[in-house]
């Protein structure tokens, strides 16, 4: 079944201003860069040598550089893999990436950022941007056991009050 529905995306770009538009996000990466449709209503194909970010976002309106956070300050909460990002013009940002291997794209990596009150939802990297992703940590890992399932006492450990 198809789905009609386009999300709102600032796509961040090397030297050059920032575009604002809309993107289907079953199918807005092709082969040759990211697929926009403008709120003028033209069509737009950007290279993935251009963009440095494709910021899903709850409105259009610019980003308080001061404000938004970067990195995380504590370890996250989020399940999925913990990574640090550095792009090819040196700045460094955090996000969780899935851990899950059926989600990565062929063309670059989708991470939620570090700030949960800021206007970005969720970003997609291309490679192309990245100099560098280091994963730092594995949050949620399904191999620990979690702090509220205790095991259960052996059968041979006697009561202290029984």
């Amino acid at each position: 079944m198809a789905v009609s529905t386009t999300k709102k995306v600032r796509i961040s770009r090397f030297e050059r201003e920032p575009l604002l538009g809309y993107v289907n996000p079953q199918t807005y990466l092709r082969p040759s860069g990211v697929e926009l449709l403008t709120p003028d209503g033209n069509f737009a194909v950007v290279p993935y040598d251009e963009v440095k970010a494709v910021q899903f976002v709850k409105d259009f309106e610019p980003p308080d550089p001061a404000s938004e956070r970067k990195v995380f300050t504590t370890r996250p909460k989020l399940d999925g893999l913990w990574v640090r990002l550095k792009f090819r013009d040196g700045e460094v940002m955090d996000g969780i990436l899935a851990n899950n291997l059926l989600l990565l794209e062929n063309q670059g990596f989708t991470v939620v950022p570090p700030d949960p009150y800021s206007n970005n939802q969720r970003m997609f990297l291309p490679r192309a941007a990245l100099s560098e992703l280091q994963v730092l940590g594995v949050v949620g890992s399904p191999l620990r056991t979690r702090k509220g399932k205790a095991k259960p006492p052996a059968k041979e450990q006697i009561g202290l009050f029984d």
